[in-house]
């Protein structure tokens, strides 16, 4: 931050010359006087474009998030599965009034088996719950002639998704046979906050964060955007920051605007703001401070023509941007001068009364 304040403050020093004089563009020999981690750009119609701000890109890694694309549910230890055997209830475990499917099923143990009558212990460890049908099918047919079964699983105890942050309950969610997406499991958590930033979601995988811009596929339907989640993957959801730019000096009204994920031009910034001050306001001297840990850029624009402010409507704010409007040399001086008046007049009053004593 001081080193934003010091730089800020060089900055406005740039639109002042010697004798009250303003120089713009601003003129090599006070660049030079900069440290190398200032650079002053003047904003024109070949440049301005360069400077737009981009929507964010972190889409890009939504698709590479591994195993989003295909989905079939693999049972894993402390699965309940439930096994009907058709025509042969000697061999399918009665719930009974009292008792659910799942406490009536069949437990999938650490070394990812479960017993079966006749069978003996049957893998069900990573297999789809329709392989373990058809390896059942196999096994009895040595009992049964033609056995015709079907293999659900019960209770879904073994993988969970965890999501977190601005929701509204966060929560441990089962993953299912049914195929979850990223705004699956938001919905599941009963909704975003009023104040969650869906556009910066991340979500760890395998040791791995990946950052997913929800509000693509919300608002613009990217479908990259809603990737396919899997068990382990912890999804965090951020409170918006407050993305402030503040425009100071001659305007209607200085102040800070919150662009709550808006894309603000430099000439609705300084519009909403009451524009610029017709009598004290330097129409040259429209400056832009943005700066990093590492650098600042400073923009100046000028909109002594409506040109201008057209230019400025190709300019995005970002977060952090300051936005300047230096005061014209005219009324520097005039303001020195209705300064210094008082006490003139102060001066004279007193000399005025001594010579006439």
């Amino acid at each position: 931050m001081m080193r934003f304040l010091i730089a800020l403050l060089i900055g406005l020093g740039l639109a002042a010359c010697t004798d009250g004089v303003s120089e713009f563009p601003v003129a090599p020999s006070a660049q030079d006087a900069l440290s190398e981690d200032v650079v002053v750009i003047q904003l024109n119609a070949e440049n301005i474009r360069s400077f737009r701000r981009e929507l964010a890109q972190s889409a890009e890694d939504a698709q590479r998030l591994p195993g989003s694309v295909a989905w079939n549910y693999r049972v894993a230890p402390g699965d309940i599965l439930s096994v009907l055997v058709f025509n042969h209830p000697e061999l399918t475990m009665p719930a009974g009034p009292e008792r659910s499917a799942a406490e009536s099923g069949f437990r999938v143990q650490s070394d990812g088996t479960f017993f079966y009558p006749f069978v003996g212990q049957v893998q069900a460890s990573g297999l789809a719950p329709e392989q373990i049908r058809a390896n059942l099918m196999l096994s009895l047919a040595e009992y049964i002639a033609d056995p015709q079964l079907e293999v659900r699983v019960a209770a879904f105890n073994s993988q969970s998704i965890n999501i977190t942050g601005a929701v509204v309950t966060p929560q441990r969610l089962p993953v299912t046979t049914v195929p979850m997406t990223l705004l699956d499991a938001v919905n599941a958590a009963g909704g975003l906050e009023p104040d969650a930033d869906p556009e910066r979601v991340t979500i760890q995988r395998n040791g791995r964060t990946y950052n997913v811009d929800l509000e693509g596929f919300l608002e613009r339907g990217q479908a990259r955007n809603n990737p396919m989640l899997g068990s382990g993957d912890v999804i965090y959801i951020p409170a918006r920051a407050p993305q402030e730019v503040y425009i100071l000096g001659e305007v209607g009204r200085p102040a800070g605007i919150d662009l709550d994920g808006e894309e603000l031009s430099l000439t609705q910034a300084l519009a909403r703001q009451g524009g610029l001050d017709e009598l004290r306001a330097d129409a040259r001297g429209i400056f832009v401070f943005r700066g990093t840990n590492d650098n600042m850029t400073v923009f100046q624009l000028s909109v002594e023509s409506p040109t201008g402010f057209l230019l400025g409507t190709r300019f995005g704010l970002e977060p952090g941007d300051v936005v300047y409007v230096t005061r014209s040399p005219r009324q520097r001086w005039n303001d020195t001068i209705n300064g210094l008046l008082p006490t003139v007049g102060a001066v004279a009053s007193t000399n005025a009364t001594v010579d006439g004593l």
